[in-house]
């Protein structure tokens, strides 16, 4: 354990390391050390062991908010109370349970990016959906209850927040990303729901409150989307693609859209796939991240064609490639309007495209469990449950695609057929 007299001078000299972190301990005050991170930061510490002979390390301050005279005199004081049997780390954990539901948010975030807090199947949840808590954080649950102390929340509290922002009290302009407005509504109301009910059980699991305050809490039933494409609008679809293209509609974002239907992927499997996930003869493509986890999905001849006409740009390995820089192609919400403009289709987004492609296996007689394994629902312990599964999951994704294809095609077929009689 390397000690040094702690000065500013010795600190100053001290680098970050390469990982993990570097403590340089105090040389006359046993257990005053200080923390270096990758980052840089430095941190005062004591570390000691309670009355119950349990190793505790309690952070003091930051060096340069702490002078290293300021940060002695605290650790005396600190470590004297150690000796006369307190717990300084215990009195922090209290002052934690005071947090406001604000700061047990911060501390969420904090927590979950660095991959201390487990989702689903016990993995770090993922920065999108992350990303997500954090708007519904900022735009709805902290200006509602932010200012409120977490552990006295009630099961009223936040079905009272969740019923405020399904009547949009908390609807307001954006101030930065995508959107003009939130609006508030049911569906984000639940979720908001959903998400400080998640903070609060991470927040029990990990000690920062004795119990769940709100455990018990109904969320609003959502409306349920049932929206998805006709039979002829399936066609007309394939007629105004065809339409779109011509109009100089970008071509990749029609790819795209024509993949999504074929395949009933979501949309960010379909516009973010790279070409080392497809396996062409294999049948089958090996996401190794869905919203369900690592998947291998079957993919039918309709829709590798699809992926195989794409321009392979150096250096960029998606499929469906950005038009600068090295990413993949985003824009297949907005194009997808566009071409339903011309199709004069109405209520249409990507995930009308994966409840259509649904429809259709129903329509050819497919079972439910097997429907939920085309689109990636069944769990992987179902597949392996019927050794079968796995031809009969390509055969019906195969048929399913053809149908589609079929109907894309003879809605084409139309505008042929119409230009030729112009």
């Amino acid at each position: 354990m390397p000690t040094a007299k702690l000065n500013k001078r010795a600190i100053d000299a001290l680098k970050p390391p390469a990982e993990k972190q570097f403590v340089l301990w105090d040389n006359e005050i046993r257990g005053f050390g200080i923390r270096v991170l990758p980052s840089g930061l430095k941190t005062f510490i004591i570390q000691y062991r309670n009355a119950e002979g349990i190793k505790r390390r309690v952070n003091l301050g930051r060096f340069g908010v702490l002078t290293v005279d300021q940060a002695r005199d605290l650790a005396k004081i600190k470590l004297g109370a150690v000796a006369s049997g307190e717990d300084p780390a215990e009195d922090a954990r209290r002052a934690r349970n005071e947090m406001n539901v604000s700061e047990l948010c911060d501390w969420y975030l904090t927590e979950a990016r660095a991959g201390r807090i487990l989702g689903r199947r016990n993995r770090p949840i993922k920065e999108s959906s992350l990303a997500m808590d954090e708007s519904r954080i900022r735009t709805h649950i902290n200006p509602l209850i932010g200012k409120r102390i977490a552990r006295h929340l009630t099961i009223a509290d936040v079905e009272a927040m969740q019923d405020d922002v399904a009547k949009g009290k908390t609807g307001k302009a954006r101030t930065g990303g995508r959107g003009g407005k939130a609006t508030g509504g049911r569906g984000v109301a639940a979720r908001c729901l959903t998400t400080i009910q998640a903070i609060l059980g991470h927040a029990k699991h990990k000690g920062l409150l004795a119990e769940h305050p709100t455990k018990g809490a109904k969320k609003l039933a959502g409306n349920k989307r049932t929206r998805r494409l006709s039979i002829a609008e399936i066609e007309t679809l394939g007629k105004a693609m065809v339409y779109a293209e011509q109009q100089g509609v970008s071509p990749t974002g029609i790819a795209v859209i024509r993949l999504l239907l074929l395949t009933g992927y979501r949309r960010e499997e379909g516009q973010a796939m790279q070409r080392e996930w497809v396996n062409p003869m294999g049948g089958f493509v090996a996401f190794p991240d869905t919203k369900t986890g690592e998947q291998v999905r079957a993919i039918g001849p309709e829709a590798i064609k699809v992926i195989v006409a794409q321009t392979r740009i150096a250096g960029n390995p998606y499929v469906f490639a950005a038009t600068t820089g090295d990413g993949p192609f985003t824009a297949v919400s907005a194009c997808l309007q566009r071409v339903c403009g011309f199709a004069g289709i109405t209520g249409v987004t990507p995930h009308v495209l994966r409840h259509t492609f649904a429809s259709i296996a129903a329509e050819l007689g497919f079972s439910e469990l097997t429907i939920r394994a085309m689109l990636g629902h069944a769990s992987q312990n179902v597949t392996q449950d019927y050794i079968h599964v796995d031809e009969a999951l390509k055969l019906a994704v195969r048929r399913t695609s053809d149908e589609i294809a079929k109907l894309l095609a003879q809605g084409a077929a139309k505008l042929d057929r119409l230009r030729l009689v112009a």
